[in-house]
This record gives C-alpha cells, structure tokens and sequence, in this order.
C-alpha cells in the first residue's frame, strides 16, 4: 500500500536528548528518519517526554532544542508541518514533524509556580511552531492529576492548565489517563465549554486486551462523539502478550464501534535498548516493529476494509483533525 501515514506518537526526541550521539538517521529507534521514509510516513507527531522529577522543565527545554537542531541539521528529509503542509500531504517529498507534551511534568514540575508554567508553555510552542496535545500524566501521578497506573482524578491544576490551552488549537490527551483523570478532564471541558479537543494518541481496546493503557469502549466513543482521534498503539504489553496478529483486532474493533473517522496511527515507536525490566521484551512484534512496517499493516488489513477505510485510517482521519484543529 503506497498511502501517506501520518503517526500521532513517537519517542524520538527523548532518545536524542537522552542517549549520547543520538542521530535522528538512526536505526536503532524504530521512528528513525530511514524507518520514517520507508513506511511512507509524512507527518509524524513526536512527544517531548518527561518523568516526574526534578529538572524536568530543563528536561523537555532539551527536547526542543533537539527538535530545532533536527529540522536545522536534516532540511532534506525532515520540515515543520503546519495546515498548508497537512494540505498537500500526498505530494510532499518530506516527513512533516509537529511535537507533542507526553506529560506536563515538563511544563510545570511539582515546584513551579504558574508564571514558570505559562512562560514554559509559550516559550515550547514558540519554538516548536505548535503543539499537536498535552498529555497531562504518564503513568503516575503528579501536581496536574492521575496516571494510567493510578486511581487519581483531574486536579485543580489540572483545571488551570486546560483553562489556559482552551482556545490555543492544543488538543488534550487521554492515552496516559487514569480513568479517573479521563472522566474529570471530559466533564470539566464540556461544564466549561471550553475550546480544546480530545484525543487519544497511542491507545488500544480495553475490550480487545484488557490493560489499564487502552481505552474503554465508553471513552473511546465519548472521542468519537467530539470528533477526535485514536491513535492505535504497536507495543506488545498493550496489543496481546502473545497473539502477534491481535494488532489487527484493535483496528477492526475500533471500526465496530464507530471510529471509523477517527482511528489512525500511534505507533509508539522508542528507544528500548537501554530499557532495565527484560520481561518487556521484545516490545515490538515483527509485524509491527519499525515505522517501514505501516504499509504491510494496511496490505493485511485488505480483506476486512475498504479502500476508503484503509485511507482514513492511514492518513486521512488525523489529516482531518488536524486541519480542523490548526486554524
């Protein structure tokens, strides 16, 4: 299949900010640019990610920097998307880069007082052109709420961040929520009417594999019905610990419950050399394991979709929100 992809998740620029002589030509991070053009990517959205801890502002700051150097060092592969980009998305010769906060522990550590957190926002998006969407947690829990790994709802600062976001063509979301946190964002944004879209970028079916990281059928129509995305996820711990080809049973499924122009891709792709709990490999299944591996996924998906099907799910649905969003 030679259709654009466009990726709502990736951890590239924490590998080059983490690991020393980190190259974004590398192939050994399964979203390196080589891996990129293989699969036919065309815009990739990559995640500044941070832990909950000291220095992580400084932490995610280094990211950006990263991502500036990127698309300075790496013209000829790699630009800024932006909505007239997103346009002409099937005759672009570049990857389309656009970066995201996974966690905002990065824009406000535990410490930081408001005016360090609206300077970091501002200064972020300055610098990176814009921000696809914040995820307010990762997996535990910090000053803005709970993570997926926690029974902790939406805090007040929580409240304060969306406030700020509302309006600022920055979607929120809900792949590292608890759900908890999931059904308090949802019922602060609607009681406040707020201007922010909900998304979720790299999750999967609770009711295919039941795993705190995917979603409930009942929040993942509630991103349906706000015309969202759903970004399904490549890890193994989250698509089956066993059945490779259960990937195919999240995408299927998403289509059985009315996502059909709102599911796409999250592949999650991350560096997991240096990764210390080995019961977690392989993290990847062959199926699935590099950006290249996009098109074989639409090939075996043949039978079961259309080929209008096969296209939203490729690019299309997020080409959609995209432009929608990005005023």
């Amino acid at each position: 299949m030679s259709y654009p992809i466009i990726d709502t998740h990736c951890d590239l620029l924490s590998y080059l900010a983490k690991v020393p002589n980190a190259d974004p030509q590398s192939r050994d991070i399964a979203c390196g640019i080589p891996f990129l053009k293989e699969g036919n990517v065309k815009l990739q959205v990559m995640a500044i990610y941070t832990d909950v801890a000291p220095g992580s502002m400084e932490v995610a700051t280094k990211q950006v920097g990263k991502f500036k150097a990127m698309l300075n060092m790496h013209q000829d592969d790699v630009c800024l998307a932006d909505r007239d980009f997103l346009a002409s998305l099937g005759n672009e010769s570049k990857i389309g880069a656009v970066c995201a906060i996974e966690n905002a522990a990065g824009l406000g550590d535990e410490n930081a007082d408001w005016t360090a957190i609206y300077t970091q926002l501002d200064n972020i998006i300055a610098n990176t052109g814009r921000l696809a969407y914040i995820s307010l947690t990762h997996h535990t829990e910090n000053r803005f709420g709970g993570g997926n790994y926690t029974e902790v709802g939406l805090k007040d600062d929580g409240r304060r961040l969306l406030d700020y976001i509302s309006g600022k063509q920055i979607a929120i979301d809900l792949s590292h929520t608890s759900d908890w946190l999931a059904q308090g964002i949802l019922e602060h944004i609607t009681v406040k009417q707020l201007d922010v879209p909900v998304i979720a970028s790299h999750s999967n079916f609770r009711a295919i594999w039941d795993h705190r990281r995917n979603l409930t059928d009942e929040f993942a129509k509630e991103i349906i019905h706000r015309k969202g995305i759903i970004g399904v996820n490549f890890l193994r711990a989250f698509l089956d610990n066993a059945v490779p080809e259960r990937i195919f049973d999240h995408i299927k499924h998403g289509f059985a419950i009315g996502a059909e122009d709102c599911i796409c891709f999250g592949a999650d792709f991350f560096y997991t050399k240096d990764f210390p709990d080995k019961s977690r490999h392989p993290f990847y299944y062959p199926l699935v394991e590099d950006a290249s591996k996009y098109p074989s996924v639409l090939e075996s998906l043949k039978s079961d979709l259309s080929g209008e099907q096969l296209e939203k799910l490729a690019y299309k649905n997020a080409q959609r929100f995209f432009k929608s969003v990005w005023k």
